[in-house]
């Protein structure tokens, strides 16, 4: 078990990656050729360039008590929800993969897989200059983990495992994406079931999936029942799909046996 300073180091840690997550999302947004890592903080609506204090993840969002200190409009939510939400993701990362190199490897794809979430989920898009280098990063980790452990058999079919996951998650998508002539999936979210594949390997990407159609219509008939969305209308499923992954991840090989168990 981890000790309480080191859980609290993996938090904050979580909480400033988390910071820069949402300057990374901001700054897609925005788009126009501009360089995503580059460039200095600044307020979306009065432009200020925001000093060093007003960048504190999370304490400086309730310092100013949601407010922008120059201009005083509204600081969305998105910004301490993102940084909170990494800050667990990383501790729970730490807790199950306790080697560096499988720690830093999913803080890397869970990071991005954060952004993807946030995008899709405000804009109806996967963005491919985010989910193109998560993919790549997961297919290299998936092959230095099999180099790396080469003399298990077991070991080393991992990253055909998950090769395999994502052409056939990838490929389900494409047909679904195929034949409603993108209605029912955007093709954005083939991309991203080959890279859940890649991450999560056989039976957990179908664990994955099964929660995020299972979460993600639960979710559109009661936006229907409430009268916020219209059978017609579009809903975002990378998110579902992210979170599903999420969980099986962390849970999917108990979730599979407690599911297989129902038919024996």
């Amino acid at each position: 078990m981890f000790s309480l300073f080191f859980q609290a180091f993996i938090f904050i840690f979580g909480l400033i990656v988390g910071s820069f997550l949402n300057c990374l999302i901001y700054r897609l947004e925005i788009g126009k050729g501009k360089s995503i890592l580059k460039g200095k903080s600044f307020c979306p609506d009065c432009q200020h360039t925001l000093a060093w204090f007003d960048l504190i993840p999370l304490l400086s969002f309730f310092l100013l008590k949601g407010k922008c200190r120059y201009c005083h409009k509204p600081i969305s939510w998105q910004y301490p929800l993102v940084e909170v939400l990494t800050a667990f993701v990383f501790l729970l990362i730490a807790f199950k993969y306790k080697n560096s190199f499988d720690f830093f490897s999913f803080v890397i794809l869970w990071s991005l897989l954060i952004i993807i979430f946030v995008y899709d989920l405000k804009h109806y898009i996967i963005p491919d200059k985010v989910v193109f280098v998560a993919i790549a990063i997961a297919l290299i980790f998936n092959f230095q983990f099999s180099i790396f452990n080469q003399f298990s058999i077991s070991k080393f079919s991992n990253f055909q495992n998950c090769l395999l996951a994502g052409i056939g998650a990838a490929g389900f998508f494409f047909l679904i994406w195929f034949f409603s002539k993108g209605h029912a999936m955007g093709f954005g979210d083939v991309k991203l079931a080959f890279l859940l594949g890649l991450l999560l390997g056989w039976p957990n990407i179908l664990v994955g999936l099964m929660l995020a159609f299972f979460s993600g219509s639960l979710v559109g008939l009661g936006l229907i029942v409430a009268g916020k969305k219209k059978m017609s209308s579009q809903v975002p499923f990378g998110p579902f799909l992210i979170a599903g992954a999420f969980v099986a991840l962390f849970w999917g090989q108990a979730l599979w046996k407690g599911y297989v168990s129902l038919f024996n």
